[in-house]
């Protein structure tokens, strides 16, 4: 009988054995980082030789030092993914405005200022890892809450409706936009024949596509970008009560854009450039913030929208349902190593937690399988949420065991439910009371294949998109499905895609297709056409302001302006302009001829932060030249310069000149009438007296605000 005793005791020994190891252990691993070693942990004497059978004989097969790193090296790259591979991720936090406890149980939006930890990844969809940032592209904006009740996954895009409405399309919609399979081009591009023929048979893209041919598609910035869940979930309280729910991300910057021509040109100049606005943003302590905004809905009422709720080609209109804003997001830390965080992060739709689920939303249903099968491939096998980035800061117990890359050493002899001979207290039969409860909502019968009616309607939602826009938004749009079309190589499929645009608004659809070498659109052809619906339904509202990006203005924290100087640069006016550009949280850089420094008009060293060639216009947004008359003449008779003040220009950007740096204008054909007030949309003009610099300063900072000047007129005259 005295047997149970010495077992306990033998293993309480092994256990303080074990103990003692592991801090023994932790204890080498805190060692000088200085000491290359193996895998192992053996010391490496040389890095820079393997060993070799004489200085100039053959390598030898026992080298286990370098058969180790030639194999890890040669296996160090996983699987990209298939979508939105090219990517770029910050950790933050998520703090509640309100409470939420009306609506979901879920733990993390019941305490007001509830701090929750996350990950966010940005990415663009169509391109590999190497392609550019700028590409015109959906970007992908995933949120991984860290909560107590296990990790919950928001992943959307920053825009709010999709291509199709059934995940039986979606391998179909990728393969069309992906590089052609014959040659592999283009690359990070929608324009080109296969997507276009795809999109052209499929009507219900029509609203998908007016947002990708609008700004939306080419964000100035990630921090200055709206994100949305797509789908409609469900939110469920306590009593289990559901609301239906669409999530959105309101910026804290403004929503903004690049110019299609400077969007391209910066593709060239820094294809990192969304990757290294954010990283430095957040370096600097300049943390982008957005705020969460809930749409909710009370299921009985969903039918009187007039539109169906789980079709994700349609969005609800704000003016419709406002929504509500319940809290912030704070990114404030960059990844320590990007492939170890960002890379093998793992969203998934599915993630959810209790008080959150899902709503029958084809397209949805079938991403529930899809990211769990990515995943296995991708990193390897089903253990990818042992990773430390997608590992919940939670507890987590079940009987899921081995596979490969398995972290957790799990103890004991059991390894499977119900049992006797550990707790048993896992059990559950009947489901219980708490956890995960999914919502219990009748589901009609027979199984069919095919869609609702109410999914018919193609062309209302994109056409209540083109009213919203301004008319600069619009020109922006025509000249997107023009410079797309005209890379498609097939008449037939142009003349398809503007018959289609003609149900969306027959202006758009002509001006389309003015320059393409096709017919004029033909309303009826696409119309006739097999699989074709003309359900339109009668939206209460013609336009929405919410879906416009444009702006009366705004703050311009982290809003980069250049500073245009050359030798005999006047610096007294300058510097009162740019300090109010600092105090507005703007970052200013001064660009010159060469790097070093500049000498002023009164002597002095200025220092010179790029060069017109290092670090050209479309980098800033925002260009200030000082007076200097010799400063004036010089950037004058400097062609990177001239092209540095045209392109701003031409690019609706805001430009401030100050005393004689108004002979550059006048030089470059801008200010014709030689007047020292604003000469043209975002262009302001002032004197060097100490009198009027305060109100120039102000006036630019204010100009700058407004982001772009469409105003601006016979930008397409500059030679830029």
């Amino acid at each position: 009988m005295a047997q149970p005793r010495q077992d306990t005791q033998r293993k309480a020994k092994a256990g303080d054995s074990a103990a003692a190891k592991v801090k023994q252990l932790e204890s080498f691993s805190q060692g000088p980082e200085n000491q290359l070693t193996t895998n192992q942990g053996v010391p490496i004497p040389d890095n820079h030789n393997s060993l070799k059978a004489g200085v100039r004989g053959p390598t030898l097969l026992e080298d286990f030092i370098l058969r180790e790193k030639i194999t890890h090296f040669d296996h160090e790259r996983i699987p990209e993914r298939v979508v939105h591979a090219r990517g770029t991720g910050a950790h933050g936090y998520f703090e509640l405005y309100k409470s939420l406890s009306e609506y979901t149980r879920a733990d993390f939006l019941q305490e007001v200022g509830a701090r929750t930890p996350v990950f966010v990844r940005f990415s663009t969809v169509a391109g590999s890892r190497g392609s550019s940032d700028t590409v015109r592209d959906v970007r992908g904006f995933a949120v991984k809450f860290y909560t107590r009740e296990g990790n919950y996954d928001l992943v959307g895009n920053n825009i709010p409706v999709f291509f199709v409405q059934d995940a039986m399309k979606f391998p179909d919609l990728v393969h069309a936009v992906k590089p052609e399979p014959h040659h592999e081009m283009p690359q990070a591009a929608s324009a080109h024949d296969s997507f276009w023929d795809f999109v052209s048979l499929m009507p219900e893209t029509t609203h998908m596509l007016m947002w990708v041919m609008s700004d939306r598609a080419i964000p100035r910035s990630l921090r200055m970008m709206e994100g949305f869940g797509v789908h409609t979930f469900r939110l469920v309280n306590a009593r289990g009560v559901a609301h239906f729910v669409k999530f959105h991300w309101k910026p804290k910057l403004g929503k903004h854009a690049l110019v299609w021509d400077e969007a391209q040109k910066i593709a060239g100049k820094d294809a990192d450039f969304h990757r290294r606005d954010l990283w430095e943003a957040i370096d600097q302590g300049n943390f982008p913030e957005w705020e969460l905004g809930l749409q909710l809905i009370e299921e009985s009422k969903a039918q009187a929208l007039g539109f169906d709720l789980l079709d994700p080609t349609k969005l609800i209109p704000e003016d419709m349902v406002p929504v509500q804003l319940v809290g912030k997001m704070v990114l404030n830390r960059n990844v320590d190593n990007f492939f170890a965080e960002t890379e093998q992060v793992a969203f998934h739709p599915g993630h959810v937690v209790p008080g959150i689920d899902f709503s029958n939303d084809p397209l949805l249903q079938g991403r529930l399988f899809s990211y769990t099968d990515t995943q296995l491939s991708r990193l390897g096998g089903p253990n990818f949420h042992e990773l430390p980035i997608n590992r919940g800061v939670c507890p987590f117990h079940n009987f899921q065991r081995d596979g490969m890359h398995r972290q957790t050493i799990n103890k004991g002899q059991v390894n499977y439910e119900p049992n006797t001979l550990a707790t048993g207290s896992e059990q559950r039969v009947d489901g219980g009371t708490g956890g995960f409860q999914s919502y219990p909502e009748e589901i009609e019968s027979p199984k069919v294949r095919r869609r609702s009616a109410s999914f018919d309607d193609h062309f209302s939602q994109a056409t209540l998109f083109w009213n919203s826009q301004s008319p600069a938004e619009k020109e922006h749009i025509i000249a997107a499905f023009q410079f797309e079309l005209s890379k498609v190589a097939v008449p037939a499929i142009r003349q398809r895609v503007v018959d289609n645009l003609a149900h969306v608004d027959g202006k758009l659809a002509r001006k389309v297709a003015e320059p393409l070498g096709i017919g004029a659109p033909d309303a009826k052809a696409a119309a006739g056409r097999a699989g074709f619906r003309e359900a339109r339904t009668k939206l209460p509202i013609e336009s929405s302001a919410a879906l416009s990006m444009e702006t009366a203005g705004g703050p311009i924290q982290t809003r980069k302006v250049a500073i245009l100087v050359a030798d005999g640069v006047e610096t007294g006016a300058m510097k009162i302009v740019q300090q109010a550009l600092l105090d507005a949280g703007a970052i200013c850089k001064v660009v010159g001829p060469h790097l070093g420094f500049v000498s002023t008009s009164s002597g002095q060293q200025l220092a010179v932060d790029f060069t017109y060639v290092n670090m050209p216009s479309v980098m800033f947004d925002a260009v200030l030249v000082p007076s200097g008359a010799a400063s004036a003449r010089a950037l004058a008779a400097n062609g990177d310069a001239v092209h540095f003040v045209l392109e701003a220009f031409k690019h609706f950007k805001t430009i401030c000149v100050i005393g004689e740096g108004v002979e550059l204008l006048r030089s470059l054909g801008i200010n014709a009438a030689g007047s020292e007030s604003v000469v043209a949309a975002g262009v302001l003009v002032g004197k060097s007296e100490p009198t009027a610099r305060v109100q120039l300063a102000q006036d630019f900072v204010a100009a700058i605000g407004k982001h772009r000047h469409w105003g601006r007129a016979n930008v397409d005259a500059v030679p830029a």
